[in-house]
């Protein structure tokens, strides 16, 4: 289908300078110019286009845009093409590196979104990767065949191009994401299988947390390096880090004194709790030093040495403290890592070196197999205090990794948390309506003072009630003290005031009309029907969803060939329910649809997470052009916007900070 054509242009070069997510935007951006202008596009038609374009509106104001243009082009009148277009990009950004010195230093790997700026490849980096991927896939039946791979070659970035490996790795990293039965897995896929591979890798990598805004299935088709191993770097450490939280490790609590320092534990990213669990242990042996980082502080090895004698102190020799050889030291470090089993992720030049991502999937594998830590019955009843129950641990979750797919500045660990300062809901809000948090009056974290997180939160109540959210009685002290019934009821009614905007901005002739719940039931129900189907749905709260047939039959109708039926159950017993709906779940992330519930949410029948799906299955299908797709059947009968893609594009893109602009002023109200 058009849907996932990428956008190709006819020099390999220019074309590798984009991810496929850039240039859909950029290509929307060159439509809408050309329309505008009788259908030329010139030269002084750039600056005010540039200038709201994220990815140049913070280093340049419209003039400077304008003068950095005008050194390359004799004539402003100009007429362009799209690939002079891209290239007066180029030119522009170049002038942005020049600026500000040379590129940015990247952040974290939770924290860090795939971009074209940084394309050098870290061959110890690749070689560690394809060594984890040799041996928790060795014995995958459809990949054994391909595997070992030679780190040597470009292996890696072959075998990735069909979504197979991609989609199994993240299965390897958290079990049960991706119910294989939705893998295409034939040894010759064609193009539209591959897509499903890749749309389903992607949907299902934000789905485990990995930041995926800049990169598009063309991509991974393409077997892009730079952006492939971004992705893997991702997937592998979530699956190191697993297990660095207190609901999987509550021996954790032995970090802490008391309650209020388990809260602060629950807020850390897990390569937080991994530097305090490594304090903790070097701190009972004498080692002086903090260890901050996992780069320049383990560049010695002496932190290393220390650490694995305190956790094995039987396999300690004193000749890894006296060498003073830092890479001999390195050496030694490595063979006592080797006798407590752990998988060898860096070499003696990478600690020498200090890189930061091996350092850390190298400690991460220490934790996992001997983390001495021991269970303090005194301390364990702070963690019992903490557990939540079950829907709201899966709530919890669903709205951390939706905020996190947002691609905001600020990585959210912990909602519960997170929030409490008022910053993030206030980064929320302004990515889904732009232009509505008054950011003159907020303040960003760390914030010392109590009253300015109260400030935030108020303003995030205000924002709220002018988008018709139910907050009655509500104050932002209420956020600011970590109050979790209000806390999920917010994001409930955000998260869906966005699902719902989504729909109304693919609707160019509903004349202000908004999507309401029952539309969005009615779309469904009729859509089941004209299919032959003889499923419906009384409410989003429907017992009878609870055995899956409805969404199988709802998915099949939007695109007939994606449900193989020979693999659906009837849906009687409990096993077979469960595996309608990871199914379900895997195939609507197959055809495009950005979701996070769980296969429970589906068996139990989770109103709210219901509709989200539903709304989801419908917001792919009202995307597919004009000549694909019937006119709409909201109740209305408005027909729909036929240039789908780049709303879609508009709305996934950093890049575009204004072409999704929300009306803020809709009448949402919570149901």
């Amino acid at each position: 289908m058009s849907a996932f054509v990428g956008v190709l242009v006819s020099d390999p070069w220019l074309q590798s300078q984009f991810t496929q997510v850039e240039l859909r935007t950029l290509k929307s951006k060159f439509i809408s110019i050309r329309n505008q202008s009788s259908g030329s596009v010139k030269v002084a038609d750039l600056p005010p286009v540039f200038t709201k374009l994220k990815a140049l509106s913070e280093m340049f104001k419209e003039d400077e845009i304008k003068s950095i243009l005008g050194e390359s082009y004799k004539d402003m009148n100009e007429e362009i093409d799209f690939e002079a277009f891209l290239r007066a990009f180029l030119n522009v950004q170049g002038n942005e590196k020049a600026k500000s010195g040379g590129s940015k230093s990247s952040s974290s790997f939770l924290k860090a979104t795939t971009t074209t700026t940084l394309h050098a490849i870290n061959e110890s980096e690749r070689a560690s990767y394809v060594a984890h991927i040799n041996s928790y896939l060795a014995e995958d039946k459809f990949l054994a065949i391909f595997l070992p791979m030679d780190p040597a070659t470009n292996d890696l970035f072959d075998l990735a191009k069909d979504g197979v490996l991609l989609c199994k790795l993240i299965n390897v990293a958290v079990p049960g994401t991706i119910d294989e039965r939705a893998i295409n897995t034939k040894k010759v896929l064609n193009p539209w299988e591959r897509n499903e591979n890749h749309t389903l890798c992607l949907n299902s990598a934000k789905a485990i947390g990995c930041t995926v805004v800049n990169i598009g299935t063309q991509d991974l088709v393409e077997g892009r390096p730079h952006l492939l191993l971004g992705l893997i770097s991702q997937i592998i450490k979530i699956q190191l880090l697993a297990d660095l939280n207190l609901k999987k490790t509550p021996q954790l609590v032995e970090l802490v004194d008391d309650s209020k320092d388990v809260e602060e534990l629950l807020g850390l990213p897990p390569e937080k709790v991994l530097l305090k669990w490594m304090n903790f242990h070097l701190k009972k042996v004498g080692y002086e030093k903090q260890v901050t980082n996992f780069s320049s502080d383990l560049k010695d090895g002496e932190a290393y040495a220390h650490l694995l004698n305190a956790l094995a102190p039987e396999l300690s020799s004193p000749a890894t403290l006296d060498t003073k050889d830092p890479t001999e030291r390195a050496n030694l470090v490595l063979e006592q890592a080797e006798k407590l089993d752990c998988k060898r992720y860096l070499t003696p030049k990478d600690i020498v070196e200090g890189s930061p991502n091996l350092n850390l999937a190298f400690v991460a594998q220490i934790f996992q197999h001997r983390n001495g830590l021991s269970v303090d019955s005194s301390k364990m009843s702070f963690a019992e205090m903490m557990t939540d129950d079950a829907q709201t641990s899966r709530e919890e979750r669903c709205f951390r990794l939706w905020i996190n797919s947002l691609g905001i500045p600020t990585y959210v660990n912990n909602v519960f948390e997170d929030v409490r300062s008022g910053w993030v809901l206030l980064e929320v809000l302004d990515k889904v309506s732009p232009g509505i948090v008054n950011w003159k009056l907020a303040s960003k974290p760390p914030i010392k003072m109590p009253f300015r997180k109260v400030e935030n939160c108020n303003q995030v109540v205000k924002i709220g009630k002018e988008l018709n959210f139910s907050l009655v009685n509500i104050a932002g002290n209420d956020i600011v003290q970590g109050n979790k019934k209000l806390i999920l009821s917010f994001l409930w009614q955000l998260m869906r005031f966005t699902m719902l905007q989504l729909l109304k901005n693919l609707r160019s002739h509903s004349q202000g009309k908004e999507i309401t719940d029952a539309d969005i039931l009615s779309w469904a129900n009729n859509k089941v029907k004209k299919a032959g189907r003889a499923s419906q749905m009384d409410s989003f709260k429907d017992k009878n969803l609870s055995n899956g047939i409805f969404f199988l039959e709802l998915l099949s109708a939007v695109e007939p060939r994606v449900v193989n039926w020979s693999v659906v159950t009837k849906g009687e017993a409990d096993e077979d329910k469960k595996l309608n709906a990871t199914y379900i779940i895997s195939v609507a992330r197959k055809l495009g649809c950005s979701i996070f519930l769980l296969p429970e949410d589906i068996i139990e029948v989770n109103q709210k997470m219901i509709l989200i799906l539903t709304a989801s299955i419908m917001y792919w299908s009202l995307q597919k052009p004009a000549d694909e797709s019937e006119e709409s059947e909201v109740t209305d009968g408005s027909p729909m916007d036929g240039e789908s893609e780049t709303s879609l594009s508009r709305e996934v893109s950093e890049m575009a900070i204004d072409d999704a602009a929300s009306d803020s002023s809709s009448q949402v109200k919570e149901k």
